[in-house]
């Protein structure tokens, strides 16, 4: 069975104490979570050890929010696996669509990350996702397609997670239909040929969405950006409910 992961990705926000302070908050609302779920925070690196003693024995689990296929060496302003490893982080983004935007990742690129990151006993989590004008000119599928293929070759399925993160969804406000967000999540599952793939969405989910988000049959999870900041709103997304 697949155990939805509820995932918050902070990006460049949150200092050590402002971390603190969240957490303060956030910790007493998903102390009851159902069983039936994971929560995970992707604090930036500054801030990881901070996160990751204050959550230590509660039912929140830590992400970085990238990872380096090499365990050491001269690449500025990287991360290795084993730092992260240390200060007990279980989970690695890779590909997300601002790193891609930003500094032209490459599926490859992103695929050696993955791979680095299994190798060390994390699971990454590969995001995918495709352009507004990539969507317009029909090629979303071919894109999302070999974003997972490139993106998965090598790697054990079993120990993964796909985001799909249409790029156009990601902090606009617009939010991709629960069912075509669902119907591309399908696609994913169906390409990489696992039943048991853990496949999330993320692209402008927000506590007035989630539930509807959750419902869908083959949306594993969610990654979310702006609203894991804030942490009433995020323990909601946490705390979603399904008829």
């Amino acid at each position: 069975m697949r155990k939805p992961v509820i995932a918050g990705n902070w990006k460049m926000n949150m200092t050590c104490s402002q971390s603190r302070n969240y957490l303060s908050d956030f910790l007493p609302l998903v102390k009851d979570i159902p069983a039936d779920r994971k929560i995970v925070l992707a604090p930036p690196f500054t801030a990881i050890s901070t996160v990751a003693n204050l959550i230590n024995g509660n039912t929140v689990q830590l992400s970085s929010q990238n990872v380096h296929w090499e365990d050491n060496g001269a690449f500025t302003a990287e991360i290795s696996p084993m730092m992260l490893i240390e200060h007990n982080v279980e989970y690695a983004i890779v590909g997300h669509s601002e790193p891609r935007k930003y500094f032209s990742e490459s599926d490859e690129q992103i695929n050696r990350r993955a791979i680095s990151a299994q190798s060390h006993g994390l699971i990454p989590i590969v995001c995918v996702g495709e352009s507004f004008e990539q969507r317009e000119r029909g090629e979303a599928e071919r894109v999302i397609r070999r974003q997972v293929e490139q993106g998965l070759e090598g790697t054990d399925l079993e120990r993964l997670i796909v985001a799909y993160e249409p790029i156009w969804a990601i902090g606009t406000g617009k939010t991709c239909q629960a069912k075509e967000a669902n119907r591309i999540c399908g696609l994913i599952r169906e390409w990489a040929a696992s039943s048991h793939l853990i496949i999330q969405y993320g692209g402008s989910v927000k506590p007035t969405n989630i539930d509807e988000i959750m419902s869908m049959s083959d949306i594993d999870g969610v990654l979310v950006g702006g609203a894991s900041l804030d942490p009433t709103g995020f323990a909601r997304i946490a705390n979603y409910k399904v008829d």
